[in-house]
């Protein structure tokens, strides 16, 4: 079985126009994914979402729910990188195996479709949309809806934390651009 690559805007970071970032909160019950674009100096929020199954499903059906989904969004909204967020390993190894799966799954979207993926650890990600690398849920999801001007904070919490990992890789882009630029 074999499938077409979607059709998506060049492929090639631009630093003149409109950059459009998907970012992705692997989890294996629910994945958040959120799509910002950065545009004459702006950052602003396209969309954004989660993706899961209800019911009990085993792993296999979720992880393709998963991916079918991502490859939906790659194909609307047709982003030029992907920004995903690195599982955080604590002290519950089954969990972050089961998100390991998922980031997977949305690697595997993105490198179908051939679109350069960008990994940020949690700690980093709070850190460049909150100005502290451990703050909470809550801070990081109003601090995505007042840097990207959102009337009201993004829900589910998954997608709020996915347009969290594509905010930090368009400021981390945005930092990048800047430095060559005092070149």
């Amino acid at each position: 079985m074999s499938s077409k690559p979607v059709p998506r805007l060049d492929p090639r970071p631009s630093t003149s126009g409109p950059l459009v970032v998907l970012g992705v909160d692997p989890g294996l019950r629910v994945t958040g994914w959120g799509v910002v674009v950065a545009a004459n100096g702006d950052l602003r929020a396209l969309a954004s979402g989660a993706v899961g199954l209800r019911g009990k499903r085993r792993p296999e059906e979720r992880l393709h729910h998963i991916f079918r989904e991502l490859r939906a969004v790659i194909a609307r909204w047709q982003p030029a990188e992907v920004a995903v967020e690195d599982p955080f390993v604590a002290r519950n190894a089954r969990s972050a195996f089961a998100i390991g799966e998922a980031r997977a799954v949305a690697l595997l979207a993105a490198a179908e479709t051939g679109l350069p993926v960008h990994p940020y650890a949690p700690a980093a990600i709070k850190l460049a949309v909150s100005g502290y690398g451990r703050g909470d849920k809550a801070q990081v999801q109003e601090m995505v809806r007042l840097q990207l001007g959102l009337d009201a904070a993004p829900e589910p919490v998954d997608a709020s934390d996915a347009l969290a990992v594509a905010l930090c890789h368009q400021l981390r882009r945005r930092a990048e651009v800047r430095l060559a630029e005092a070149r």
